[in-house]
């Protein structure tokens, strides 16, 4: 049983997962770095305890871990497990990138470091040379994603148009999984904002600030880029007040969230419900809804 879950996911498929006897995989994509703990909001240790989990702690926070090395750690999970295991998280393309047939193409530091050179607009008017048709199956108005477009048709010849006519995209558009799963969200509608700011202003009581001092100067990449993390990161440097990081953190939260949602609501596959303020009425309901899919 794989079960995704977006607000509120912790508690319930925690609890699911220690009903059923399974496992719990976490596709939070920042839970893979070690000692990131309080800005991710990771399960304590004795929820680890209460059941085996994956995904997380797998690397320092210096080294990158793309959505490719958590598809071939989580699937590595899947194919061992001798029970049935729990999805929840966070990031709906690690996510797909588990129960999806999601190809990814490869990668050159030095192909990536040239296009990177490029202006938007020079970005875009390379990838219409080389893809005329590239508009209709690529937002190239996102930069990242143009530039990922123009490195992988020069490391292998593929154009988002030729791609757009391969098994896999025909699969991935589709909705079409590797294998059948059941699935529910959890969406906090109206009370999201609250929860964030309630949520932040826990983490910073918790030592928030702490932690990213302490991490300071051995952040990767793409730790770097964490909500929260990057936010306060000018705190610790001297070059912005303690509140201005905070809410720059809170505005960043609730960009994510948004992101998020919209990501999930696209996967027709995802029975959402309404949210709850009771833990147990939340529970009882993922259940329910889990059970209707069976």
């Amino acid at each position: 049983m794989l079960g995704p879950t977006a607000a509120g996911k912790s508690e319930v498929a925690l609890r699911l997962a220690e009903e059923i006897g399974g496992e719990l995989i976490s596709v939070d994509s920042m839970q893979v770095y070690r000692r990131m703990d309080i800005g991710t909001a990771k399960p304590t240790a004795a929820d680890r305890e209460r059941v085996p989990h994956h995904g997380i702690d797998l690397v320092d926070p210096a080294q990158e871990f793309s959505v490719a090395d958590f598809q071939t750690h989580a699937r590595s999970v899947l194919e061992h497990s001798d029970g049935p295991v729990v999805i929840a998280g966070g990031s709906g393309l690690h996510f797909r990138a588990v129960v999806d047939p999601l190809q990814f193409r490869p990668h050159d530091d030095e192909v990536r470091a040239l296009v990177e050179q490029l202006s938007d607009e020079e970005a875009r008017s390379r990838l219409l040379e080389i893809d005329p048709s590239a508009v209709d199956y690529l937002d190239i108005n996102n930069p990242r994603r143009v530039i990922r477009a123009l490195e992988v048709a020069r490391l292998t010849g593929e154009t988002p148009t030729a791609r757009s006519a391969t098994s896999e995209y025909q699969d991935l558009s589709a909705y079409r999984p590797l294998f059948p799963f059941r699935a529910v969200a959890l969406d906090a509608g109206e009370s999201q904002s609250d929860r964030v700011e309630q949520r932040l202003a826990s983490m910073v009581a918790a030592g928030l600030l702490d932690e990213v001092a302490g991490l300071a100067d051995n952040l990767g990449r793409t730790a770097r880029q964490a909500v929260g993390y990057k936010e306060l990161l000018p705190v610790i440097a001297g070059e912005m007040t303690i509140e201005a990081g905070i809410e720059e953190a809170r505005l960043a939260t609730m960009r994510l969230v948004k992101r998020q949602r919209t990501y999930f609501r696209r996967d027709p596959r995802l029975t959402w419900l309404a949210w709850s303020e009771d833990p147990e009425e939340r529970y009882r309901a993922a259940c329910a809804a889990l059970r209707s899919r069976g």
